[in-house]
């Protein structure tokens, strides 16, 4: 209990220096802004960081900076207790409990120090708080609808229901959502105010007239909301997601959960860029890298001898990696089969009809990250088909530091939903069989059949195979896409930020403004925007 308090009063500490430097440098920007020309980009803010800067909000907040220096006129809309209840600010638990908005407004106003509000016109830089307004004929309309008809709700040709899925099923942690009270209650609320967002941020297009919108990754409702009603109007909207690399960030024009990417036909790594890419790889197959500031890996260990011994008594080895279920890339990864689970209800059925086949199966590790445990689980889909009862089953569990390279090494092939796991394993060489819609299956790096039946006649066909021929395209596509990901599109910004005690929440370094208008991230969010073009870092 000490240390919790003891931690807890470090983080207060840190968060009230790291503000103070926030607030200090926005003064002196708001001191340097330039002239301001041309139509203003409009800055949208609600689900970005509650009580500490995350990361998506340090990227939002550079960049704004940046345009301001640059004289492009910069509106940020931010939520000023403008939702009856928010996506970060709901307590799975006690869904009636009010979101901390106080905490939430207080750190909104120190990233926007020294910005005057929208009625003062003639000002270089503004800010537009929402509040929330109930409406009530709405209310009434939703008020006794289940849960199914509140998912496909529409409200004046807006799909209020659909928008506020993905942030619903990521804050419950769960995809099959339960038809109570509770849920249907936290759905009717996000409709809401989901609602107010629509109306709020319409009249700000209207006041504004923007170039562009920026907006976190588009999935949670006030995003998806917003980037809804400016698409509606033809104004471009660009997403914001935490990069692959490190203290690195992607910027598109598209949803960046589905991370699009553009590849020329002709591009090809030469000798540097291979070597370039070998050496990230090689650190990656020891388990040296981090997501989002998480490090899965501090400990992988190879197979031990208990796991040799059970694979020697098989023809041969399938490795199956899953993904977490409420993650806001599966929406983009549920094209073939509804969802995760069925697909691993079809991999059961092979499972009976493959006794000759050990199948390894891995449950995600974020399943159980600490603060953002899932609900529905690998683990709990395993136990309840009784997974253990199956002879040619191992099931590793998320706790669990096996290696997946070795393990993909010693596999005759790999069937992967979405985890970039089956990107690196085409990389490596292996046989992978996607089942859901991934980054990577933009271009061909792995087999992808679009139908439940072609997937299974799949299965068995490469099951059957004494030998599987992997096209060669699928390890260059691979590899290509895999540079892209690292070297073009994360924008790093390490010279700005750094991890926070929580590794997901960042700080500011010190640093001077004309240090941030010469970094390469910087300049490709402007030229992106301002000139349209893509947000890919220069070679």
């Amino acid at each position: 209990m000490k240390e919790f308090f003891t931690q807890r009063i470090r983080r207060g500490l840190v968060r009230r220096f790291n503000n103070f430097k926030i607030a200090a440098m926005a003064r002196r920007v708001a001191r340097k802004e330039s002239q301001p020309a041309g139509a203003p980009v409009v800055f949208f803010k609600a689900s970005t960081g509650i009580d500490d800067l995350s990361w998506n909000s340090g990227f939002h907040l550079l960049a704004s900076w940046a345009f301001r220096l640059q004289g492009i006129p910069v509106v940020y809309f931010a939520c000023n207790a403008g939702m009856s209840k928010c996506v970060l600010g709901t307590n799975r638990d006690h869904p009636q409990k009010e979101p901390p908005c106080k905490s939430c407004i207080y750190q909104s106003k120190t990233l926007y120090a020294a910005v005057p509000d929208t009625r003062f016109q003639n000002s270089n830089s503004q800010i537009h708080w929402f509040g929330y307004q109930r409406n009530t004929q709405l209310a009434t309309a939703i008020r006794n609808l289940s849960l199914q008809d509140l998912m496909t709700f529409e409200w004046q040709n807006i799909p209020l229901g659909a928008l506020c899925l993905p942030g619903l099923r990521w804050i419950l942690r769960i995809h099959h959502l339960n038809d109570d009270v509770n849920t249907r209650y936290l759905l009717r609320e996000y409709i809401l105010s989901a609602w107010n967002v629509a109306q709020k941020f319409d009249a700000l297009l209207d006041q504004t007239q923007p170039r562009a919108v920026l907006v976190f990754n588009g999935q949670f409702f006030p995003e998806a909301t917003a980037r809804f009603i400016a698409q509606k109007r033809g104004i471009r909207v660009i997403t914001h997601e935490v990069g692959l690399q490190p203290a690195s960030a992607f910027f598109t024009d598209g949803e960046a959960t589905a991370y699009p990417i553009h590849i020329p036909d002709e591009f090809e790594l030469n000798d540097e860029q291979n070597a370039k890419l070998d050496v990230y790889l090689a650190k990656r197959f020891q388990g040296d890298f981090t997501m989002a500031g998480i490090k899965f890996w501090a400990d992988m260990k190879g197979l031990d001898e208990s796991f040799l011994q059970k694979a020697v008594q098989f023809k041969q080895i399938v490795s199956v990696f899953t993904n977490v279920i409420f993650d806001t890339s599966q929406p983009h990864a549920n094209t073939v089969f509804e969802d995760m689970f069925d697909w691993l209800d079809l991999i059961l059925e092979v499972v009976r009809e493959h006794r000759e086949t050990l199948f390894v199966i891995r449950a995600h590790p974020d399943e159980l990250r600490v603060r953002k445990s899932s609900r529905e689980t690998v683990e709990g889909w395993a136990a309840s088909r009784e997974l253990q009862k199956e002879p040619n089953v191992i099931f590793v569990g998320p706790k669990e530091t096996l290696s997946s390279y070795e393990l993909i090494l010693k596999s005759k092939c790999v069937m992967v939903y979405n985890s970039t796991i089956g990107l690196e394993a085409s990389i490596m060489g292996a046989a992978v069989l996607c089942a859901g819609r991934a980054r990577f299956t933009q271009y061909p790096t792995v087999f992808f059949p679009q139908t439940i039946e072609e997937q299974r006649r799949k299965m068995d066909k490469l099951l059957a195979a004494e030998t599987i021929d992997v096209p060669p395209e699928f390890k260059r596509n691979a590899r290509r896409f895999l540079y892209y990901q690292l070297f073009r599109t994360s924008l790093p910004f390490e010279d700005f930020l750094e991890p926070s005690i929580r590794t997901t929440q960042t700080r500011l370094k010190s640093f001077g403004l004309n240090e941030l208008m010469k970094s390469s991230a910087i300049k490709t969010i402007l030229n992106g925007i301002l000139d349209n073009k893509d947000f890919l870092l220069e070679e």
